[in-house]
């Protein structure tokens, strides 16, 4: 076995196998060299502070390829200017290589408008100042909504929430004052359903209930009623109900009648003549009632009797130590619950002494 290993046509095929490898792999590499230009490197050039347009034309004519990538917009550096390249100014790349560019944009990132429509008016202003957006005028509208924002003006024009405007736009804003007072109702019998509801909306009003006579919803109907009427003054925003139907006003009269009945109910306010008589009569001044006073008790002073000249008179005798009696006190108490007005002399008197008798003896 081992002298048929080394056999010269073994050995022969083995030599032939070895350098047919040898010869691709050569082959191999040097198709890589030519292929990827190896040796061949170019310098990346410095175009750092050029503007773009120059960075591109130099890029073109060393053979290197290009991107460019927008930064943020930065307002102390030219618009378009080259802020940065990657790889670095200096670094050796092969031809054919992409050469990334950092250029500063012509101004601002456009911005998306929040929603903040029907919000109130401190809120919408902190997030609009938020996304970068600055607030010009206020425009005050009268509005149900009040100091809620209505709409966003951009140069005049209302945009929507979503609209891409430039960071740092000024736009102008619409906010509710709140709603008007005594409007007058505008009169939309005899129009259709569609016409009505835009006579009410451009009056400020909203459209309330809309009673079809058929139970239909449809739009071209006639209105024959309206509650309130019109003429009637109402705030901004309040409901006016309709009632439709296929027929006009002039054939629907006893319908009208009736709804009269029930939403314009005359009510009998006025009052009858007032009468003025005169009288003359003396005024009565009533002294204001006074308590009774309570009694009270108090000494009577003596009186001294007077002496009067005796007169004959036949008596039966008496003894001398009754000869005289001693007054009595009388006090005169107030009945009670008496309110008349007191006397103006409420002073009482003491009873007077009886006269003194003399006794004749015969």
């Amino acid at each position: 076995m081992l002298k048929s290993l080394f056999n010269w046509k073994v050995l022969l095929n083995l030599v032939v196998a070895i350098g047919v490898f040898v010869g691709l792999v050569w082959l191999t590499f040097r198709w890589l060299e030519y292929h990827t230009n190896h040796g061949q490197e170019i310098p990346v050039p410095n175009i750092v502070n050029k503007s773009v347009h120059d960075a591109v034309k130099i890029l073109d004519d060393t053979g290197l390829e290009y991107e460019v990538d927008s930064a943020n917009y930065d307002p102390k550096y030219r618009p378009f200017q080259v802020l940065q390249v990657y790889p670095a100014p200096g670094s050796r790349v092969k031809d054919g290589r992409t050469v990334t560019l950092k250029v500063n944009p012509r101004t601002w990132a456009p911005i998306a408008v929040p929603n903040v429509i029907n919000k109130y008016s401190g809120l919408a202003f902190q997030r609009l100042d938020q996304v970068g957006l600055k607030i010009g005028d206020t425009i005050y509208e009268p509005s149900i909504q009040k100091d809620a924002l209505l709409r966003i003006l951009y140069k005049g024009n209302a945009v929507n929430p979503g609209t891409r405007l430039p960071r740092f736009s000024t736009i102008d804003v619409v906010v509710g004052s709140g709603p008007m007072r005594n409007i007058s109702i505008p009169n939309v019998v005899g129009l259709t359903v569609k016409e009505a509801r835009a006579v009410i909306t451009k009056s400020m009003f909203e459209v309330g209930l809309v009673e079809h006579e058929d139970g239909s919803k449809d739009e071209s109907d006639i209105i024959y009623y309206q509650d309130p009427a019109s003429g009637d003054v109402r705030d901004q925003g309040m409901q006016i109900d309709l009632w439709a139907s296929k027929r006009t006003p002039a054939e629907l009269r006893a319908k009208v009648e009736q709804l009269n009945s029930i939403y314009r109910m005359k009510v009998d306010t006025s009052l009858p003549p007032v009468r003025y008589e005169e009288v003359h009569s003396e005024p009565s001044y009533d002294a204001p009632a006074v308590p009774a006073p309570a009694p009270r008790r108090e000494t009577p002073k003596p009186e001294v009797p007077k002496t009067e000249t005796p007169k004959t008179q036949t008596s039966t005798s008496k003894p001398a130590g009754q000869s005289t009696e001693k007054p009595k006190t009388s006090t005169t108490t107030p009945a009670a619950g008496n309110t008349a007005k007191p006397a103006a002399a409420t002073t009482q008197q003491p009873a007077q002494k009886p006269k003194a008798k003399k006794v004749v003896v015969e």
